[in-house]
């Protein structure tokens, strides 16, 4: 029985993890509703590039006004702040944001990963446009040229001030800091007034995540979408359902667009904000199924002063930002698991200098504290075999009696008995394996959205840990390993179609499955697999060959104690003759 327990647990594991390789999990969409907006198409200039890859975008700054529209004519000029981490490009034209490249992060051409849009169209916005509810104002802070004041304190903090003003009273300005100990959070204070008077705020960072583009090698790899932090939830929203909800208001711990790895938001504005969201799908003839982004924007209701976020979905990089950032990724129902092993995998990563050869190293540390359980769950196992003569001759003598027969109720009673009378628990077998289900379930996730595993080299064709193998070999590895642990495992009386599914349909479907898997979680399934046969051995020597019990026919368990009489005639005969 409890074999069969542990074939509907593993078998829902399989389902559960194909479902989850097929068909991502949606997100939880926010209840309220607004009006469709339509998705933005558009035909990218200069998108040559390869797909994976992400060009310096192309994206422009607006033009500059004509001289006669009473705005000062200011010169483009642009600023380059470089640090260990980011690379930046700000320009005077609009007082943007060009590039934004992430120094420690490369695209599949080995350049510095480009977090700006590269595919967008050249209309788009660039990030930090100013926009107010006058679209003739917006339309000219986005092509005004500001004046610039440029600084770096002595901690190496960079600052700069742009100003822009002219003659019809309109007055705008922006600063931007970032400090050397945050590289990745972007400080910004802004504000638009006319006459003197305040103008609400809206800061546009449009189209965003990166390349646009979803890499099919990795297992999970959802598109660029909308995330917040609201209330104490994380909401993410599917690229299709935003027409449905395009903006969301409130006092957010963060709101903005991610992808599997990647993030750009406001982080804990100060007031409520207005987040307000469009997809924007490009066209390009060199990518069949073209680029896709979230144009998205945030709306102060006055002067603004915030953080925005750009960059990495590094678990230490978001918490030394602010704490309810590393909600912003998907660690799943086993978060309480998943941190405490990504912490220890990047510890022994510390030591070894190899995120392949550390993840084996844990995945045999974590496989050697589960040898008490697994022992006793294979112990187990062993006695239920040892059983399994008594148990079908216990059933035999019932199974012409139907389910709803008052008799069969003894013979759960007798198998009770033997249980008792052999020492056996049908459940010790497979609760010690249901507890390190958690394990192995927090293991996937914590290889699903590790960005520790991205890009990072393993051995020989493993070129990328959280991409599948290329060459296919960790798979089969897997597949082999598996067939060979469950010819070893104590099969417990198990029917020889369950027997046959768990030795040889199982791996088949297996090794089907992961070979799209990220070679990570391969090789994480291979160790294990490798550590299970290791240990059934050593179980083997210490518990010794399995009980062999002959169990009588029927017929002869029934003539025990009947004594003979002379003559070979029984007692029963003996009385009948008397």
């Amino acid at each position: 029985m409890e074999r069969r327990v542990l074939l509907a647990v593993i078998l829902s594991f399989i389902v559960l993890y194909g479902y989850q390789a097929l068909f991502p999990p949606s997100p939880d969409q926010p209840a309220q509703q607004k009006p469709v907006q339509s998705s933005k198409t558009a035909t990218a200039p200069n998108a040559s590039a390869p797909a994976a890859s992400n060009p310096a975008p192309s994206i422009q700054p607006t033009a500059p006004l004509p001289a006669e529209s009473g705005a000062p004519q200011v010169p483009t000029r642009d600023l380059i702040v470089e640090n260990a981490d980011v690379r930046a490009v700000f320009t005077t034209r609009g007082a943007v944001l060009k590039s934004w490249q992430l120094k420690k992060y490369h695209d599949d051409q080995q350049h510095a990963l480009e977090i700006i849009a590269g595919h967008a169209p050249s209309d788009s916005a660039l990030p930090f446009t100013l926009a107010t509810d006058d679209a003739a104002i917006s339309a000219l802070l986005a092509s005004a040229g500001f004046s610039v004041n440029e600084t770096t304190t002595p901690d190496g903090t960079w600052q700069a001030t742009f100003d822009y003003s002219d003659a019809s009273g309109l007055k705008a300005q922006k600063v931007f800091s970032i400090a050397r100990a945050k590289p990745y959070v972007i400080n910004v204070t802004a504000s638009v007034s006319r006459g003197g008077n305040a103008m609400p705020v809206t800061l546009r960072w449009g189209p965003a995540l990166g390349s646009g583009f979803t890499v099919k090698s990795r297992t999970y790899n959802p598109p660029p979408q909308p995330i917040f932090f609201k209330d104490g939830k994380v909401t993410r929203i599917t690229p299709d359902k935003i027409p449905a909800q395009p903006a969301h208001e409130g006092t957010f711990g963060f709101a903005g667009v991610d992808d599997h790895y990647f993030l750009t938001a406001v982080v804990k504005p100060g007031n409520p904000i207005r987040a307000q969201y469009a997809p924007v799908d490009v066209t390009i003839a060199e990518h069949p199924e073209g680029a896709h982004y979230v144009d998205w924007s945030a709306r102060f209701p006055s002067n603004v002063t915030a953080h925005y976020f750009a960059g990495p979905k590094d678990f230490d990089v978001l918490a030394s930002v602010d704490g309810d950032l590393v909600r912003s990724i998907d660690f799943g129902m086993f978060a309480w698991l998943v941190v405490p092993l990504l912490r220890s995998l990047k510890w022994v990563n510390g030591y070894v200098g190899n995120y392949g050869w550390s993840l084996i190293i844990l995945t045999i540390l974590i496989n050697l504290a589960m040898f008490p359980l697994r022992h006793k769950s294979v112990v187990s196992m062993r006695k239920m075999q040892e059983i399994q003569p008594e148990m079908k001759a216990i059933q035999d003598r019932y199974k012409n009696l139907k389910m709803s027969d008052p008799a069969r109720g003894k013979m759960n009673q007798e198998m009770m008995e033997l249980y008792k009378s052999r020492g056996v628990n049908p459940a010790s077998g497979c609760v010690p394996m249901l507890l390190t289900l958690p394990v192995l379930f927090a293991f996937y996730s914590m290889l699903s959205v590790a960005i520790e595993l991205r890009g990072a080299p393993f051995i020989l064709q493993i070129h990328d840990l959280s991409a599948r193998d290329p060459l296919y070999i960790w798979p089969v590895l897997m597949g082999v390993t598996m067939f060979v642990q469950q010819k070893m495992t104590p099969t417990g009386g198990m029917d020889p179609t369950q027997q046959k599914m768990m030795t040889f349909i199982m791996p088949i479907m297996m090794t089907t499955m992961f070979m799209w898997a990220a070679s990570g979680l391969v090789i994480y399934w291979t160790v294990s697999n490798v550590w299970g046969i290791a240990q059934q051995m050593i179980t083997n020597k210490l518990i010794g060959p399995a009980t062999v019990r002959t169990v009588r026919p029927p017929a002869e368990r029934q003539m025990k104690g009947v004594k003979n009489v002379g003559g070979g005639k029984t007692t029963q005969a003996k009385e009948r003759n008397s």
